[in-house]
């Protein structure tokens, strides 16, 4: 006769069991039957209300184990791309289990739900093959109200989505025709969801840049709550900053002050200065793992369009208790830098605070009272910039590179619509905070390196070999020399600069060396910074807006002994993953803010089809070249077939298209006139035809192997696209 398994016995089979078994699977492993069953089951209910093993119906496991088939949701990805979920009903302690997923299934998106069966890998993470998908999120995307024969219908705006959806035309038409609409599809059937506005209003171009990038923009219902839930700081555990006489510099239309900046002379070191800084303490409210740090991650910086922004953080942190404003008691991480009479950092402290700022000033406003404006401030606002002087030594002996591009902005009317586009005037105000930053930015980095932390760094590297070869080749032809065999810093950019500056070739020459450099991003591994000229460097000032700056905060929170909400051992085995991911989300904004300007502008420019306009050669492809217009900073493309009758050919040293006949050359940086032939606001495309062209140069044509020849050679029956 068998005999009753013990407690340990039956753990150690549900152990060497993965998945949830019955009473039937442990009496057959133990050869029970008959009376030893009923045994069997009072002994197994015993050990449920110890705690010993989890039940689920008639089956059982260990607490916190997985069922061999679970329903489970998506809930993102891996840094590598897997998909990755978590059970969607959980009895066992702590959070729920990630688990990464494998096998097709019905490729499944996230938020759907889906039955996996689980397995374990040799480190002992569950893992999961996907049987079914179960249900799907309902899937939304963006359409066009168009009227076509007197129907109104839905217009994809991809060309992935071109069998479009079916909604009712009656209903269409009550929409309106150009409005850009959101789609939900449930089960093959569609219905709008929200109306966006008109096509061409920055509120649809903005909508349609975010659906094509993907960005997340509304935030879940736990995330909202959980701000709402959060309550300003205290005193507690923090300096009393409340007297110092911190103030903010922003643009006027600024809704979040998330820096504040206060100086004086330093009384030990005649013509040196003492420089704080003080940031808002995001980290105070934004815990690790916690609904918003996972959706703040998710997003990884804000995304910034002409009248709206898509924001990391929820309102009520970024916009409130994280906002430094004028009169209330904040958070904030400080560092108090002390700077020699050359503008060298001498030392620096970091300070966890409660502050108060004195004065919200505009950038402008903040000029004008360092150049005599009256002001009850004036005496604060003189020894910022006092300081700035200071600091501006420390600048220029450093020699970071000093590239002169011009931003221009977009100005919005009542309706959405282009106003107008300007350049903002670049004012010392602007100057100074950025250089206070930039200062902040290398404190954090040298104090967290110093205690032995790990961080993410903020790093450039200096431009790969063959860019620097192409831009040599490039100066050449303007009888520059970039000289081979140096080690190259930005110092020698700048020289290269200051011999074109206010000369024609000025913008082309700051385009193409802006475009040999490598591009910024966030990493682990300290490579400096490049174009800063610094050899250490991470983002401290804007943890509102930068996923990589909250982290610093953590760092040095940790470094400093400032808290227990410091960086964790996990997030520190995650850094290169996050730095990975949050470089993308960066990359993601950038475009989408550029596709927004381009889709305004074309929307803009769409009732002046035939117009001319004065513009520059700012770019030359084998296919044609891209014209950037003079007032607006507008770019277009001019396709080769209508540049000459004759064959072009690419020439990739002198960035040009070159007649073979001729000689003609059409050059980066040549003065054009234009006249606009087509304007697509849903895509953002402008098409030009040349029709005055100031050429800087004439090449003679040659064949250079690898060039890329192209263009169109004169023949019976009109052009003929070349090679």
């Amino acid at each position: 006769m068998a005999h009753l398994p013990s407690r340990d016995d039956i753990l150690k089979f549900l152990a060497e069991t993965p998945g949830r078994v019955g009473k039937r699977e442990i009496a057959r492993a133990f050869n029970l039957k008959g009376s030893d069953r009923i045994e069997l089951k009072g002994l197994l209910a015993e050990m449920a209300d110890e705690g010993l093993i989890a039940k689920s119906g008639k089956r059982m496991s260990r607490p916190g184990e997985l069922p061999r088939v679970a329903l489970l949701v998506t809930t993102g990805h891996t840094a590598d791309g897997d998909m990755v979920a978590e059970p969607l009903k959980w009895d066992g302690d702590g959070d729920k289990p990630k688990i990464v997923l494998f096998g097709h299934g019905g490729a499944p998106g996230v938020g759907d739900r889906l039955l996996a069966r689980i397995s374990y890998d040799d480190d002992g993470r569950p893992t999961g093959k996907i049987v079914k998908v179960i249900e799907r999120r309902p899937a939304t995307t963006l359409a066009v109200v168009e009227q076509v024969g007197g129907t109104h219908r839905l217009s994809p705006i991809t060309k992935k989505e071109r069998d479009g959806y079916f909604v009712d035309p009656a209903e269409l038409k009550s929409i309106g025709e150009g409005q850009l609409v959101r789609v939900e599809a449930v089960r093959g059937r569609a219905k709008v969801v929200d109306v966006i506005g008109p096509v061409g209003s920055e509120a649809a171009v903005s909508m349609l840049a975010i659906h094509a990038q993907g960005i997340p923009h509304v935030f879940p219902q736990v995330v909202l709550d959980e701000a709402a839930a959060a309550k300003p700081a205290t005193l507690k555990a923090r300096e009393d900053w409340r007297d110092v006489a911190l103030v903010t510099i922003d643009p006027p239309d600024a809704k979040d002050h998330d820096d504040a900046v206060f100086a004086e002379p330093d009384p030990n070191n005649e013509g040196g200065h003492i420089v704080t800084v003080a940031i808002a303490d995001v980290a105070h409210y934004v815990t690790a793992g916690s609904a918003m740090d996972e959706e703040a991650r998710k997003r990884g910086n804000s995304t910034y369009f002409p009248d709206r922004v898509v924001p990391m953080l929820p309102e009520r942190i970024s916009n409130d208790l994280c906002s430094l404003r004028e009169g209330e008691a904040r958070a904030a991480m400080a560092v108090r830098m002390v700077f020699a009479r050359d503008g060298r950092k001498t030392r620096h402290t970091f300070h966890r605070v409660l502050m108060r700022s004195a004065r919200r000033l505009a950038y402008a406003e903040a000029q004008a009272i360092a150049d005599g404006a009256e002001s009850d401030v004036a005496p604060l606002v003189r020894q910022l910039f006092d300081a700035y002087a200071c600091l501006k030594r420390g600048r220029d002996a450093r020699q970071p590179m000093e590239l002169d591009l011009p931003e221009r902005k977009i100005l919005l009317d009542e309706a959405g619509g282009v106003k107008t586009i300007i350049v903002p005037e670049r004012l010392d105000a602007h100057r100074l905070i950025e250089e206070f930053m930039i200062q902040a930015n290398v404190a954090a980095a040298e104090t967290a390196e110093k205690a032995g932390v790990p961080l993410l760094y903020r790093i450039h590297d200096a431009p790969a070999l063959d860019k620097l070869d192409a831009l040599r080749d490039f100066l050449a032809t303007l009888d520059i020399k970039l000289a081979k065999g140096t080690r190259l810093r930005p110092e020698h950019f700048n020289a290269i600069l200051a011999q074109v500056a206010d000369t024609p070739n000025a913008q082309l020459v700051n385009e193409v060396v802006l475009r040999s450099q490598s591009q910024a991003e966030y990493s682990p591994e300290n490579l400096g910074h490049f174009g800063l000229s610094l050899r250490r460097y991470a983002h401290f000032t804007s943890p509102i807006r930068r996923y990589a700056d909250l982290i610093v905060h953590r760092a040095l929170i940790r470094a400093e002994n400032l808290g227990d909400d410091g960086l964790s051992d996990a997030e520190i085995a995650e850094l290169a993953a996050i730095g990975a991911e949050i470089s993308g989300t960066e990359r993601r904004s950038m475009v989408a803010e550029r596709d927004t300007i381009d889709r305004l502008i074309a929307g803009w420019l769409a009732d002046r089809v035939g117009a001319t306009f004065e513009g520059r050669i700012a770019g030359v492809t084998k296919a044609g070249l891209f014209i950037k217009l003079a007032d607006t900073g507008a770019d277009g493309f001019t396709p080769i077939s209508t540049l000459a009758n004759e064959y072009m050919i690419y020439d990739e040293t002198h960035h040009a298209l070159v007649g073979e006949a001729t000689g003609t050359t059409f050059r980066l940086g040549d003065e054009v006139t234009v006249r606009l032939i087509e304007a697509a606001p849903l895509s953002g495309a402008l098409r030009f035809d040349i029709v005055k062209h100031a050429a800087t140069t004439t090449i003679r044509p040659h064949r250079k192997r690898g060039h890329g020849h192209t263009g169109r050679r004169p023949h019976r029956g009109g052009p003929r696209r070349g090679r």
